[in-house]
């Protein structure tokens, strides 16, 4: 799965099929998700996202563990997305 395979207004859900939001944004590193539990958003990491499927985002936690993650406090550094043309073998991990 690669960062710009996400898409903007996509569902994100828990492992357990819970809705948690909806992403607002996609970085290089994070997601910013307007949650359907919390009065405010979400920075979900890469690391968090299992897979996609038809424009529904996959966690690797349950629903109710995400949001207890701590995820409402923004990246420290900023995180934009790298679009390039290079091919997934030259990609900076």
């Amino acid at each position: 799965m690669r960062m710009t395979d996400l898409k903007r207004g996509s569902a994100l859900v828990g492992n357990d099929g819970g809705r948690v939001g909806t992403i607002r944004e996609v970085g290089q590193n994070y997601v910013l998700v307007s949650s359907a539990g919390l009065s405010g958003d979400m920075y979900v990491p890469a690391s968090a996202i299992a897979n996609v499927e038809n424009e529904v985002v996959y966690l690797n936690v349950a629903r109710r563990d995400a949001y207890r993650m701590g995820w409402e406090q923004p990246p420290r550094d900023q995180d934009t997305l790298e679009t390039g043309p290079e091919s997934d073998l030259h990609r900076h991990v």
